[in-house]
């Protein structure tokens, strides 16, 4: 069964979420940050043995401990989607303006494309290119869990910024109704910032992509 565990990492208080299959205890870590220390420390605790690291999208706050964490340990980075790759070039100026911890730019092991899938253990997840908040942005998607990771896509009651380099609102809304929409009104998403949500509570009140009343 697909299991998961979301801990707040950075001073911008990232959701990085550790995901595993309870069967084999194989584990990927999304969008790890930072606090590499404090990530470990529960990958230890829960007994489980990492395998990987996935990406949402390259954003400092999201994908700045992926170099060292996969240098560390040996592990793939897979994903974002391609399109992102300047912002992977960019980690260490990112980390400058923002007062991280020195990031390391990487090519990751695997590019994510539309309709991929990635496991860990016996669980699989589907990808979605979601773009509008980066280019190459992506989402994770577990049927049987009914959960989706969602980066910067989607918020509790709001949306991902569209106003840094090849940012796009419009784009990014038809990422929202098109790509996450079809899931299901009671899928939950575990969004890059802030509490969880539903899909079926954003389509009712979420002030940028509710349904039309």
């Amino acid at each position: 069964m697909f299991r998961y565990l979301t801990l707040p990492v950075t001073d911008f208080a990232q959701n990085c979420s550790l995901v595993w299959c309870d069967q084999t205890l194989q584990a990927a870590v999304i969008d790890p940050g930072g606090d590499l220390d404090l990530l470990l420390e529960e990958v230890e605790r829960l007994g489980l043995s990492l395998t990987q690291i996935w990406l949402t999208h390259a954003h400092i706050d999201h994908a700045g401990a992926a170099g060292e964490l996969a240098e560390r340990l040996a592990l793939p980075i897979i994903g974002p989607h391609p399109a992102d790759q300047f912002w992977i070039d960019d980690l260490p100026g990112q980390s400058k303006m923002f007062g991280f911890p020195p990031a390391k730019a990487f090519t990751p092991t695997r590019w994510l494309k539309d309709g991929d899938t990635v496991t860990v253990g016996d669980c699989k997840l589907v990808v979605r290119h979601c773009p509008g908040h980066t280019p190459g942005h992506v989402v994770f998607y577990s049927r049987e869990a009914k959960r989706a990771f969602v980066g910067d896509v989607l918020f509790a009651g709001s949306i991902g910024r569209t106003d840094f380099p090849q940012g796009d609102q419009d784009t990014l809304i038809a990422s929202i109704k098109q790509r996450l929409w079809p899931m299901g009104d009671d899928t939950v998403f575990i969004p890059g910032h802030g509490p969880e949500s539903t899909f079926g509570r954003e389509r009712r009140s979420n002030p940028y992509v509710a349904d039309p009343r």
